[in-house]
């Protein structure tokens, strides 16, 4: 049998109700629960590591960060077919976009969890487990950067959201579909991921804020975050990659103090574009240096933006890694 790696790190997947708060709470180390999943075991050669026991909101930068070099040193010791990590749901897109941005390797690596706990009927975690063991067993699986399974669908970690709050089937690519599902142990394929990259870095920059562009907005954010010693912001704009007036003034502060801008849209699906020419649209931004992203969402490109800046500070290699050919510098 091939062996995989199952890193554990806690989420939902991990959790039971406490009897004293009435909540889920974590409670199972990976060891457990590979007991209480027998069907692991039973197709792999299953190895665990336990990295923590975190609810998906306690997940940080940081912990990315160790997590990814942590799996890196696993798979250069040993003889490793493919890795499962389990993850709470409120940051696995965020976890799983770090580890594919972070982490070049051939064999497959497969982030999941668990929408319901170990103490309701319809714990979805063993079979999403499961899934997860059968993608890194198929030799399709391989060169395709970080996975993403919940209920039975693949998705490619740079193209996933979650979209429901409480949904099993809430992990989905808006903008280009699935890349396959697994379907009785059979792993199928339909498309490959749009773009695979890698920013391999050992430092971060966390100070990054994250900022939503409302209507009527004015600079108030933007100049509180300059003002404030950000290094860094992504602005979810309206549409295609438009703002307010009074908010584009906020944006044109914190590019004059040198603090490089990143733009996405706060629209679920679609990219930036920068082709209207009104005050505050998208060609007045992108010519004061505004950094326009390609089909991330703001927790994405915050996530992309932290690593970048732990590589270099230099605004042309910035743009460069965000808009690559759309480049007009």
């Amino acid at each position: 049998m091939k062996n995989i790696l199952i890193v554990f790190t806690g989420g939902t997947f991990s959790m039971m109700i406490d009897k004293t708060t009435g909540g889920a709470v974590p409670h199972f180390s990976g060891t457990e629960l590979i007991k209480m999943i027998p069907g692991a075991s039973q197709i792999a050669d299953v190895t665990c590591y336990d990295f923590g026991m975190y609810p998906g909101p306690h997940v940080t930068p940081d912990l990315m960060l160790t997590l990814s070099e942590k799996i890196k040193e696993l798979i250069s010791k040993s003889k490793i077919d493919g890795v499962v990590v389990t993850h709470g749901t409120d940051t696995l897109e965020e976890t799983a976009y770090f580890l594919d941005l972070a982490i070049d390797t051939e064999i497959p690596i497969v982030v999941t969890g668990s929408m319901k706990n170990s103490s309701e009927p319809d714990w979805d975690g063993p079979k999403n487990l499961i899934d997860s063991i059968q993608i890194c067993l198929s030799p399709n699986s391989r060169n395709l950067g970080v996975l993403v399974c919940l209920n039975g669908e693949i998705n490619a970690a740079s193209e996933v959201t979650k979209t429901f709050t409480d949904e099993v089937d809430t992990f989905a690519s808006l903008d280009f579909g699935s890349l396959g599902f697994v379907q009785k142990g059979r792993v199928i394929f339909n498309r490959l991921p749009r773009k695979i990259e890698h920013i391999i870095t050992d430092k971060l920059n966390t100070n990054v804020d994250l900022i939503k562009v409302y209507a009527g907005m004015d600079d108030k954010f933007f100049k509180f975050s300059a003002d404030n010693g950000a290094e860094g912001l992504v602005v979810e704009a309206m549409g295609v990659g438009n703002v307010p007036p009074k908010a584009f003034s906020g944006v044109e502060y914190a590019i004059n103090k040198g603090i490089p801008v990143v733009l996405v849209s706060r629209c679920p699906a679609g990219e930036t574009l920068d082709i209207y020419g009104y005050p505050g649209a998208g060609k007045w931004l992108h010519k004061i240096g505004v950094i326009f992203s390609d089909y991330l969402n703001g927790q994405k490109a915050r996530i992309k933006l932290i690593m970048a800046l732990g590589k270099t500070n230099n605004h042309k290699e910035l743009r460069e890694m965000f808009e690559g050919k759309r480049t007009k510098e």
